[in-house]
């Protein structure tokens, strides 16, 4: 219906006046409900008009700088921890296993709650999730040191391990208070898939380049001599080591902040209903699959870093090839890097990523069988091996960008964060299970700890670290691949298909 805008010079009496008012109120709600029967933004949501610089080179550096952040402190903490407490503190397998179990079972919730605040939070001219990272990059790097405060090794026992539990547990909640905002600010940075996949690409770079920087180096550096010519772990060490890394992390989450831009702004109306959104997340089988891959990939990933320290400490004795052995999981990412876009748009993530996995997989099952006696050796095996892993590693970001778009394909809602986060919450639960598997199976092979930097292992012990460094690895990353090929719903073809589907939908 069209409405005939009078003049207020053309009126003539208080009436008229009255009456153009509320035919402009009624041309204003008119409007109003127009644009809001386009709005096609899921959950009660609209996007924000944004003028903002496009899409570039300065986004992809400045969120590869994100990972590399947080691969400086999590290269530290997750290959090395485990040796400083049963090394330097003297703390026993177990006792450290049901710490990392207990503490990342209450950081997987903490992560759902993190992705869940991130999208119900009030927008900021910033972005929803990059104030986080401005936020909490303080407390995080700083707790990081404080786990390896080296005056600690002298507290009794029983006050070290309440010491480790307290620190650790604080350090895992920190840290889903900028990994989660960091994860998910991905899908607000750019709606375009290949724009996505290049992030993904640039995250995995920015993580194998922390990670593979803290795997070479801190074997190298985490020693010292003694007068017997003997070469222990030291506490003083690790706790420089720590002061480096944050400091560093620190940096690097700063040029990240800085260089990333949040375009996709959505402001919700009103609140999804959390039955709503927990029917949701179970309907998305996309989301259930990557869940219970990502599990296992993520307990081969932590063991295989853990692992790897204990191999080349214990079993072959060579803190040099440990270092190179510790690049290998980090670096193959950047070797394969290149080649991410082409494998993606030729194969699909789905289809190569299975076929990686499970290369990897025969070659650990082959190492194992062989009894490889020569690091050097073992170590040219065990760089086409982590191949496999390096793909799927390159491409996971990408796959749970994949799984957001799906959910608000067949739900109607964008829950980027809480999606997310729930993703998080199966890698934490991952590496729960791995920090409790390796530290009762250090316990169970006979492992002894020590307060003076390390002991001479047995030689059954050794092997059985041998054992454990080839099967463990074997036995994940083929499941992981069997589940990927049989249950995952996202091969190349419907991903183009949601994609495509999407698309179209935003646009009206």
């Amino acid at each position: 219906m069209q409405y005939k805008k009078y003049s207020i010079k053309n009126l003539s009496s208080t009436s008229n006046l009255s009456r153009q008012i509320r035919i402009d109120r009624e041309m204003k709600m008119m409007e109003e409900s127009n644009l809001e029967s386009k709005i096609e933004l899921a959950g009660n949501a609209y996007e924000k008009p944004s003028k903002k610089l496009p899409f570039g080179v300065r986004d992809k550096i400045g969120y590869m700088f994100g990972d590399l952040a947080n691969c400086f402190i999590l290269g530290l903490v997750n290959s090395f921890l485990l040796i400083y407490y049963t090394n330097v503190l003297g703390i026993a397998g177990a006792v450290v296993g049901m710490l990392f179990f207990g503490a990342r079972i209450l950081d997987a919730f903490v992560d759902v709650t993190v992705g869940r605040l991130c999208d119900v939070t009030k927008l900021t001219k910033e972005g929803r999730f990059r104030p986080w990272i401005r936020r909490m990059k303080y407390p995080f790097c700083l707790i990081t040191i404080i786990l390896f405060l080296p005056f600690v090794s002298s507290f009794p026992m029983g006050l070290k391990i309440g010491y480790v539990f307290v620190t650790y547990i604080i350090f895992g909640i920190l840290l889903s208070t900028i990994n989660i905002p960091y994860g998910s600010m991905a899908s607000a940075i750019s709606s375009n898939p290949d724009d996505r996949v290049s992030l993904s690409t640039f995250r995995s770079i920015g993580s194998a380049i922390g990670g593979g920087a803290t795997g070479f180096l801190i074997p190298i550096f985490m020693y010292v001599t003694l007068v017997d010519g003997q070469q222990v772990v030291s506490g003083m060490r690790f706790f420089i080591i720590a002061i480096v890394c944050a400091g560093i992390a620190f940096v690097a989450y700063n040029i990240s902040y800085r260089m990333t831009t949040e375009r996709i702004q959505v402001e919700k109306n009103e609140q999804v209903k959390g039955s709503v959104l927990i029917k949701g997340m179970l309907a998305n089988r996309a989301l259930v699959v990557l869940v219970i891959v990502d599990i296992f990939i993520v307990i081969n990933q932590i063991l295989a870093g853990t692992n790897t320290t204990y191999l080349f400490n214990d079993y072959f004795h060579n803190k040099q090839a440990m270092s190179l052995a510790l690049l290998f999981t980090y670096g193959t990412v950047i070797v394969l890097a290149p080649f991410a876009t082409r494998l993606t748009k030729r194969f699909g993530k789905k289809e190569a990523s299975v076929f990686a996995l499970l290369v990897s997989s025969a070659l650990y099952l082959a190492m194992y069988f062989m009894h490889i006696e020569n690091p050097w050796v073992y170590l040219v095996l065990l760089f086409i091996a982590t191949l496999g892993t390096g793909l799927f590693n390159l491409m996971v970001w990408a796959f749970i960008t994949d799984v957001i778009d799906y959910h608000q394909y067949i739900t109607g809602l964008r829950e980027d964060g809480t999606v997310y986060g729930v993703n998080s919450f199966a890698r934490k639960f991952g590496q729960a299970c791995a920090g409790l598997i390796g530290g009762i199976m250090l316990t169970l092979i006979g492992y002894q700890s020590s307060t003076t930097g390390g002991t001479i292992q047995t030689l059954v012990v050794e092997n059985r670290i041998y054992a454990l460094a080839n099967l463990l690895p074997a036995i994940c990353l083929f499941v992981s691949a069997l589940v990927l090929f049989f249950a995952y719903p996202l091969n190349r073809a419907r991903t183009l298909e949601v994609g495509a589907a999407l698309r179209k939908i935003n646009k009206q």
